[in-house]
């Protein structure tokens, strides 16, 4: 089932996002949060594909066995970054086998520790090829990345609205946000999307924020703002993990209501695969 279809209902969407373990981790860490995750009752369970691609062997195997022991449909992360064409179509044929009918189609980071990564020297420049050969090898489902706040490498808002719309036009089903912390943020570039011609779903991505370092590691591969109640949050609780926790739970919580209050199509969890918090999120705002 192709998950585009969900966002035509009535009631918000929740989805949520896991990664996999680390490599001297089992999988069966993560399969015990998705088992406390299950009990939400998401509508889709995004996985990504690990710094870099370094755990993208698991990305498939951890999809797959989400639909097939959870029933609950899968978006498998795809990037397309240090890639060749010919190994971005095997994946693509590994994933429509294992039954997997949605990605989320992204260009992906450069790689850690390559300062003089090149871009222009790749197969692969931006998502938007990953989508076209998505979209010409098996009818998925495909999902693209929004970014409420520009792109970091773009110079313009305008600029990065037109390289979404640019996206959209090539196929993509709907979108997931960035992550970002003040809701005003979202409602705005959504209206910004909305007048460049982009009417699919924008679904907002929602983190919450747990701890002090946590916030700082965001802003650092985000680039994203922070609102100044935060930041007093943060400087309140920094050397209270307990505390930080909770508040950053509670600002989530508050964030997400608002954003359904405001009748968004849904919202996508950030889970970082913490069960814990996930739960009292959606509880909090009886999304489940």
């Amino acid at each position: 089932m192709k998950i585009a279809a969900f966002y035509r209902g009535k009631k918000p969407v929740l989805s949520l996002e896991i990664f996999p373990p680390k490599k001297d981790y089992s999988l069966g860490t993560i399969f015990a949060t998705i088992d406390e995750l299950k009990k939400l009752n998401p509508k889709f369970i995004s996985v990504t594909y690990g710094a870099g691609g370094k755990e993208k062997d698991k990305t498939g195997e951890i999809a797959a066995r989400i639909k097939e022991d959870y029933g609950i449909e899968p978006l498998a992360h795809l990037t397309c970054a240090r890639h060749t064409k010919a190994e971005v179509d095997a994946i693509l044929d590994e994933l429509w086998q294992a039954g997997i009918r949605n990605i989320l189609a992204l260009r992906g980071d450069p790689p850690e520790n390559e300062a003089d990564f090149d871009f222009s020297q790749q197969e692969y420049r931006y998502a938007y090829e990953l989508i076209d050969d998505a979209r010409a090898k098996a009818d998925f489902g495909i999902a693209a990345a929004a970014y409420p706040e520009g792109h970091s490498e773009c110079s313009r808002l305008s600029a990065d609205l037109t390289n979404l719309k640019m996206k959209v036009d090539r196929g993509v089903d709907f979108l997931i946000t960035q992550m970002f912390f003040d809701n005003r943020i979202y409602y705005d570039f959504v209206d910004k999307a909305i007048t460049k011609g982009i009417n699919i779903p924008i679904v907002p991505g929602i983190i919450p924020v747990l701890n002090a370092k946590q916030i700082k590691r965001i802003i650092y591969l985000s680039g994203a703002s922070i609102p100044h109640t935060l930041l007093k949050l943060v400087d309140e609780y920094e050397d209270s993990p307990d505390d930080m926790a909770k508040a950053g739970t509670d600002f989530a919580s508050s964030q997400v209501q608002d954003l359904v209050t405001n009748k968004v199509v849904g919202v996508h969890l950030y889970t970082m695969n913490k069960a814990e918090a996930i739960t009292e999120i959606v509880n909090n705002v009886g999304l489940g």
